[in-house]
């Protein structure tokens, strides 16, 4: 079985070992990555991994900033993607974490049924108070969540998907494909959520805009749930923000994204199971040529563009305030003061 992983990337050098490790180990055998605007290493460690063979690396296609679903129109025309039995697109924060079987995505297929498409659960991991970046395993260091079948409370979390050579695809989107609205309901594909359950209608035909790309999480992870780190470390979210945003300068920081991921609610060891396997992974990958120097070398930019952000005054307010900030959710806060809970 092939499966290609297709995915977008910016200033993520210190994490594409791990994540491209992991995917390894669960069942990935290739890779399509687009990336753009680097000035970490990123684009000179996939250069490597592609001329290992490890990757295959392009720059984003897109002319505008839309570089997400630029790039997922230009990657299904490459004999990468086209050729492949199963696509994956998610992003290097996100991490499938396999229940059953041997805990790879043949065992998640097949667990499924083997339908045209699984959409997995997310699952948000918080940062738990971890202020350090550390060049170790982002799985292995952040262990807790909100409580998986209630997210800020909605009970509808997105999902990210595999999607099968056969499905009847008119595009992919970044959270599920698409099929065109016209197609006839007898040929409409098998689809199954994270525990090889039909997915719901309107989720399927794409029907209700709040349905798109999210369904109810209860019950939909028994047999994978999608791991999300998009906070990791308070030294790599500064990082992260100021990747999007190079410009904050005399604007006021807004601490909602941090605060709803932030959930520590829950306690999550389940994808540790991997650790041995994955380390095992990384120590082959960095013993490729150059590969472990350009690493170390991400690395070391990493750490030296949050030393850069903290010598800023409008930074060190960041952190300052995301150090302060309630670890409950904004939503789950504003229900409480409504309810008169809390004064």
């Amino acid at each position: 079985m092939t499966v290609t992983a297709v995915t977008c990337v910016k200033n993520e050098g210190p994490f594409l070992l791990e994540w491209i490790a992991f995917n390894r180990v669960i069942g990935v055998t290739g890779f399509l990555f687009y990336s753009n605007d680097c000035t970490d290493a990123t684009d000179r460690l996939l250069d490597a991994l592609a001329e290992a063979g490890v990757v295959t690396h392009l720059p984003n296609p897109a002319e505008g900033r839309n570089y997400q679903m630029e790039a997922l129109k230009d990657a299904a025309r490459h004999d990468i993607v086209r050729d492949a039995d199963w696509v994956w697109i998610a992003d290097v924060d996100e991490f499938l974490n396999i229940h059953v079987g041997d805990h790879t995505i043949p065992a998640l297929i097949a667990a499924c049924g083997d339908p045209q498409a699984i959409s997995v659960t997310f699952q948000f991991f918080a940062n738990d108070g971890i202020e350090t970046y550390e060049d170790r395993p982002v799985i292995d260091q952040f262990t807790r969540s909100h409580n998986p079948d209630l997210w800020c409370g909605e009970t509808a979390i997105e999902v990210k998907s595999l999607v099968r050579r056969d499905f009847p695809l008119q595009y992919y989107g970044a959270h599920r494909p698409f099929f065109k609205k016209t197609l006839a309901p007898r040929k409409r594909p098998v689809w199954t959520d994270g525990s090889g359950r039909p997915v719901q209608h309107r989720f399927l035909v794409a029907a209700n805009p709040r349905r798109i790309r999210r369904f109810p999480a209860k019950g939909a992870r028994d047999f994978a749930t999608l791991n999300h780190y998009a906070l990791r470390s308070l030294d790599s979210y500064l990082v992260k923000n100021d990747r999007g945003d190079v410009n904050r300068e005399n604007r006021a920081f807004d601490d909602t994204y941090w605060r709803e991921r932030n959930d520590p609610a829950w306690q999550d060891l389940s994808i540790r199971r991997y650790l041995p396997a994955l380390t095992e992974e990384i120590a082959r990958l960095k013993a490729l040529p150059g590969v472990g120097d350009l690493h170390d070398e991400a690395v070391r930019l990493h750490r030296a563009r949050r030393d850069a952000l903290l010598q800023q005054p409008d930074y060190r307010a960041m952190r300052d305030q995301l150090r302060a900030a309630p670890t409950l959710p904004p939503q789950e806060e504003a229900l409480i003061r409504d309810l008169g809970l809390v004064t």
